[in-house]
This record gives C-alpha cells, sequence and structure tokens, in this order.
C-alpha cells in the first residue's frame, strides 16, 4: 500500500534539464538529423519545453532550424 503523497513512479521527480547547456553546444548544426529527432514528434512538430526541458534560448533556435528544414 503506498501513501497519497508518495509518487509511484520514481521517474517523476527528476529534473529536467536543458541538453543544450550539459553538452556546452552553442551552435545548433541543421545537419544533425538523429539529435534533432529527439525534439521532433511524428508528425515533424516541435516538442514543447515542458515535455523536453529545453531552454527558451535553445527552444527557439531549434525552431528555428525546424523551420528552415520544412
Amino acid at each position: 500500500m503506498t501513501l497519497m503523497n508518495e509518487p509511484l513512479h520514481k521517474n517523476e521527480n527528476r529534473k529536467k534539464y536543458c541538453r543544450f547547456k550539459r553538452a556546452g553546444i552553442k551552435y545548433i548544426d541543421y545537419k544533425d538529423a538523429n539529435f534533432l529527432l529527439k525534439f521532433v514528434n511524428e508528425q515533424g512538430r516541435l516538442l514543447p519545453r515542458r515535455l523536453t526541458g529545453t531552454s527558451l534560448k535553445f527552444q527557439r533556435k531549434v525552431g528555428q532550424v525546424a523551420d528552415a528544414l520544412k
């Protein structure tokens, strides 16, 4: 039996982080498709910041690159 305030999954308390800041990336390479696919869903739309944990600065840059690729 679990308490009501305990999370059921351990991943719920994990803090999200910006992958760009952690890796020290300053320039987003539009040719690196494997990396950019982490920020795009099946329909080709950008995933929101609340899901990816990307900072506002880099979310805007990813959006610019995604628009250029369309």
